[in-house]
């Protein structure tokens, strides 16, 4: 069973309500399918991209050269940290 799509906070529905004239469901939807786009980890997004570009019939070669200039223009959920990861982030 696929994972359930993120619950969108309901000021920001009422304000994508507000301001495309979406209908609830829609504007509900939309915004859990940006959210869990912006979710996927950059390993996720590696491994499924490099099956789509295999398909493609492109070789490794041309893969790795293709996820690097994409990763570097994407942007990735971050990764659950622990309170001893977010220390060593401040306090190094």
């Amino acid at each position: 069973m696929p994972d359930p799509l993120p619950v969108a906070e309901p000021d920001l529905v009422r304000h994508v309500i507000a301001t495309t004239g979406m209908s609830p469901a829609t504007a509900t939807r939309v915004i859990a399918d940006v959210v869990a786009y912006f979710d996927e980890t950059v390993e996720d997004y590696v491994r499924r991209r490099h099956h789509e570009l295999r398909l493609r019939q492109l070789k490794n070669a041309q893969i790795w050269s293709a996820l690097a200039d994409e990763i570097a223009s994407r942007r990735f959920g971050a990764p659950a940290m622990t309170e001893r990861q977010l220390r060593r982030i401040v306090y190094g």
